[in-house]
């Protein structure tokens, strides 16, 4: 065995309670690799952590020094140090050594299925499958109903689409990556959240504000990164199968299987259908588009001892029709909605290793087709997309791995063409541009500047500069900070493409400019014992200032959209605090608060964003069994009343009322088997009129686009799991 240990800082020697923090390691015949859940114990003081998923701990000490801290790993000789008084605030890299050399080692452990990543600079918030196992999770789109700080809207009343929306601003400006490779962006933006399921997802990450200059310069609101099942660890075999009443069926499937030392692949599939004529609020329109989707995704992965690489292939196509129940793609009698989507992919990831530790090189590689066809009524709108991305990163340390450094470029190809009605939008982007990341961390202070540079083919040189902080106050304690810009070129057409389900003309705007936003923020995470057990109470806030952005006031003519480049301010304020709490050994509970405060000049004056709630109220309580054969879970989200659209400037402004959207469901486990029944929105309530003048479909007062709440009332679904895990192969 071979125990490096490494002093990060000496300063706080007679503090009375400090911390320390390190790496776990495993060395065998052939490498290196960190040690997930790794069990780090002192022996006096009796108490203990494990590393995550980056093999990281971070351990508070008693007042009461010597003791011994012990690392205990399975299929690896243990190991220990005696840590004194002159050993806080100590990092530590810890390499255990492996006793035999055998198959696979599975290790049970049990981890938080939600929370703020500690050791991240940024405030990374991570949603992990167990999260997603609380609800139905059919699609990306359902994913975040258990979660706070992600809404997820519908944005008009007949075709199904869904957008997110973080901090108050629109889905647009949130930057949304699969495995830091960009994802539903350009023609995706508006139905692409339903074509990944959450069953292939195994977490998920949210960060608030604008993240890593590495990820690229999109990021205005926050990112959010899907981190999908791994080859080698998802299961051999799954099937999801799911019905709901209102005629919605779907079978989602995943494996994985390990080739050889090296190679590993994974292969993903899912259907689905709808096809419940439903209209339960009379006005002759479905409350649901009827319609099919089918997905894939094929993942292979490579691990060698001088380099790793992933690639893989995402296919999927969407189509919906929805519109009068008398309309039908054979049949096309009345008002209808049509959309047809088609997508096609191809990723790559590579990494090489460097014979200096802590030094390596990674390329990412992305080619991408897309293509969206359809129409509301006699409004016709079509859209094809070509996009290449290639991301180049070098990562090395400046002496001591307390001083890290990321250089690299980038480069996006991108050839898009969108048309609706008689407008037509067509461009061609070569944005080439570097980047330079400088991270600085010892036991309390960490801190991340970046900045990226881009030449725009059509708009010119683009500077982005960005910071982040993160100070320790304690070791429960963590406070952070963050500020950057960042920037996006509009898709004016396929971003509002919902906005077609009205008889309202539309104004293009003059010119297409980019839209430049600058975010600062912050947030404290503090963590502390209630009933013996660990909780954890969060507040952040931000505020998000467009110098430039596209607006689209639906105020100021009740018969046109317009489309203005803005002139006047445009701001996001969002405050959000979250408390956790574990009263009991199998009860979690979760209470959210979320303030938004969403201005533009708007019809003349400088007022809230329509169909946006200030206030909303979140709780969530995760109940299980004491032999974990049973789960239960409760969300219920309230939504504050928001403005709606002026229709005349003499009456009063019109808001929408208050309600409450409550989710439920029960899960059975038994062995390799999942049962669970759940029903969504258990009050039933529906926003009555979600189309106006649905009578008279193409006159000039109907309009399906000012939706604030639920279409569908109370839904019943059951759904059936079953894996096939890995063997557990034990000493």
């Amino acid at each position: 065995m071979k125990l490096i240990l490494t002093l990060c800082c000496s300063f706080l020697l007679n503090t009375l309670n400090a911390q320390i923090k390190g790496l776990v390691q495993g060395l065998n015949s052939s490498s290196t690799e960190i040690l997930v859940g790794a069990k780090i114990t002192l022996l006096h003081a009796n108490m203990g952590t494990k590393t995550n998923e980056e093999g990281v701990f971070e351990l508070v000490l008693p007042k009461s020094l010597p003791d011994t801290l012990v690392f205990f790993y399975p299929g690896y000789y243990p190991d220990s140090i005696v840590l004194g008084k002159k050993d806080r605030f100590t990092a530590l890299n810890i390499l255990l050594k492996a006793e035999v050399h055998f198959g696979e080692i599975t290790v049970d452990g049990k981890k938080a299925t939600h929370g703020i990543s500690k050791m991240k600079t940024l405030h990374v918030e991570e949603l992990t499958a167990g999260e997603l196992r609380k609800a139905a999770c059919c699609n990306l789109s359902e994913s975040f109903e258990t979660n706070a700080s992600v809404d997820v809207n519908i944005t008009d009343a007949v075709s199904g689409a869904k957008k997110i929306q973080m901090m108050g601003i629109n889905g647009v400006y949130t930057q949304i990556q699969m495995e830091n490779i960009p994802y539903l962006r350009g023609l995706e933006s508006s139905f692409g959240l339903n074509t990944i399921p959450g069953t292939w997802v195994e977490s998920i990450q949210i960060t608030k504000g604008t993240g890593n200059v590495v990820n690229g310069y999109e990021s205005m609101a926050g990112l959010i990164n899907l981190e999908l099942k791994k080859p080698k660890e998802m299961e051999r075999f799954f099937v999801n199968v799911y019905q709901n009443r209102l005629g919605r069926s779907e079978v989602n499937l995943n494996g994985g299987q390990i080739l050889s030392k090296k190679w590993s692949v994974g292969s993903f599939a899912h259907a689905s259908t709808v096809y419940g004529n439903i209209d339960e609020n009379k006005d002759g329109f479905r409350d649901l588009p009827m319609g099919n989707n089918l997905s894939f995704l094929n993942r292979w992965d490579y691990q060698g001892e001088k380099m790793e690489a992933q690639i893989g292939v995402n296919l999927y196509r969407d189509q919906k029709t929805g519109g009068q129940t008398s309309f039908q793609r054979d049949n096309p009698l009345g008002y209808g909605v049509l959309i047809n989507s088609r997508h096609a992919d191809i990723f790559a990831k590579t990494g090489f290793f460097m014979k200096k530790p802590m030094r390596s090189l990674g390329v990412i590689y992305n080619l991408k087709y897309q293509d969206i066809e359809g129409e509301f009524g006699n409004r016709l709108f079509s859209g094809t997309e070509k996009r290449g991305y290639i991301n180049t990163v070098y990562e090395d340390i400046l002496g001591t791995s307390d001083h890290k450094i990321k250089l690299g470029t980038s480069l996006v190809l991108l050839q898009i063409s969108q048309a609706a009605d008689s407008i037509i939008d067509k461009r061609t982007e070569i944005v080439p541009g570097a980047f330079a990341e400088y991270t600085y961390s010892d036991a309390r202070l960490s801190c991340v500047l970046g900045t990226r540079l881009d030449y725009h083919n059509l708009f010119g040189w683009q500077f982005v500069p960005r910071v982040h902080a993160k100070y320790s106050i304690t070791p429960t304690t963590d406070f952070r900070i963050t500020a950057g810009k960042g920037w996006r070129v509009p898709n004016y057409i396929i971003d509002n493409v919902s906005l077609l389900a009205s008889s309202k003309q539309w104004v293009a705007p003059s010119e297409v400019r980019p839209e430049i936003s600058w975010n600062f923020g912050g947030s404290i995470v503090q963590e502390f014992k209630l009933f013996k057990r660990k909780a954890s109470i969060t507040m952040d806030a931000y505020r998000t200032f467009f110098v430039n952005q596209l607006i689209i006031d639906r105020d100021v003519n009740s018969s046109k959209v317009v489309f203005n480049n803005l002139s006047s301010p445009s701001i996001s304020n969002s405050f959000q605090t979250e408390l956790s709490i574990n009263p009991l050994k199998n009860l979690e509970i979760r209470l959210a608060y979320k303030f938004l405060d969403v201005k533009a000049m708007l019809d003349g004056k400088f007022q809230q964003q329509i169909m946006l709630p200030k206030h909303r109220g979140f709780i969530n309580v995760a109940v299980k069994s004491k032999n974990k054969r049973w789960e239960y879970d409760f969300t219920c989200t309230a939504f504050g009343k928001s403005r709606l659209p002026t229709i005349d400037v003499n009456l009063p402004i019109r808001y929408s009322p208050s309600y409450p959207m409550i989710n439920t469901q029960l899960t059975h486990v038994f062995k390799k088997w999942d049962f669970y029944l759940g029903v969504e929105n258990l009050t039933n309530f529906t926003q009555k009129t979600p189309v106006e003048d649905p009578s008279n479909p193409f006159g000039n007062n109907f309009d399906a686009t000012c939706v604030w709440g639920p279409i569908i009332g109370t839904n019943i679904y059951a759904g059936i799991r079953y894996s096939i895990l890995r063997k557990k192969i034990k000493k």
